[in-house]
């Protein structure tokens, strides 16, 4: 009888998925050396720098930082601002003794330079060690991955996988060779195609991710097909399975 037959091929044809359309980095080749390039994000408006700066006088250092309000590692917003110093629209922040830094076009240790130059050359400090951090660095990832979110990240280089990971890797019906990265910098949006079954993206500006990028994982089209028409596998075969059944008792 074909019946069985054909509800076999209709319910594998509801479950497969290529391995092409699955693995990751498929034509990546063993023991290869790629130069890694690395640009690090330059300060945006609303940022917030922890600024620390030391000297060989402690006690000659301790008007220029900012006395810590928090209990434990927190990442509450309001406890931030007060450790930190948020950058205004006119990407700029007040330091103390110094006044207006304009930040615009700097990096966090190329701020950290300036001020120490300014805090030599204006005679505040002898060879003060200046260290600048972002808080509020964090991305957002959306659709099929195993918890979509936003994530907060303090590490200074956080590669697009590292970001993947942090959200629990993409589901099976997630589209991997059409991942949208959309980044603003200077109030202008970038949007970066990736195709995780390939490698050549591994040497692009998309390999690290930057704060405030959002990234956005669609549905594969079997998933999209089964929302669509039944919604789910499982309910898909459970209504071919009575329809052949009902076939089978009318045609005996």
């Amino acid at each position: 009888m074909k019946t069985p037959f054909l509800f076999l091929v209709i319910s594998l044809g509801f479950g497969c998925r290529s391995k092409k359309d699955t693995l990751y980095l498929q034509d990546i080749n063993q023991n290869i050396i790629t130069q890694l390039r690395f640009e690090a994000p330059t300060i945006q408006a609303n940022d917030i720098l922890k600024i620390t700066v030391s000297a060989l006088d402690p006690s000659a250092a301790l008007p220029y930082n900012k006395v810590s309000q928090s209990v434990g590692n927190t990442t509450n917003l309001a406890i931030l601002r007060l450790e930190g110093y948020e950058v205004s629209e006119q990407l700029s922040i007040q330091f103390p003794q110094i006044g207006t830094l304009f930040v615009n076009d700097k990096t966090p240790s190329q701020l950290a330079l300036v001020i120490k130059q300014r805090l030599e050359s204006e005679g505040h400090l002898i060879k003060p060690v200046v260290n600048v951090r972002l808080l509020n660095a964090k991305f957002t990832i959306l659709g099929e991955v195993a918890r979509p979110g936003t994530y907060n990240f303090t590490e200074s280089k956080l590669t697009f996988l590292q970001a993947i990971g942090l959200a629990g890797d993409l589901t099976i019906n997630g589209q991997r060779k059409n991942i949208k990265l959309i980044r603003e910098i200077d109030h202008q949006r970038t949007v970066f195609y990736i195709d995780l079954t390939a490698s050549d993206w591994m040497s692009s500006d998309s390999y690290y991710i930057h704060p405030n990028d959002v990234i956005i994982i669609d549905p594969n089209n079997p998933k999209v097909k089964s929302a669509g028409f039944i919604g789910n596998v499982g309910t898909a075969v459970t209504v071919v399975s009575v329809l052949l059944s009902t076939i089978i008792l009318l045609t005996r």
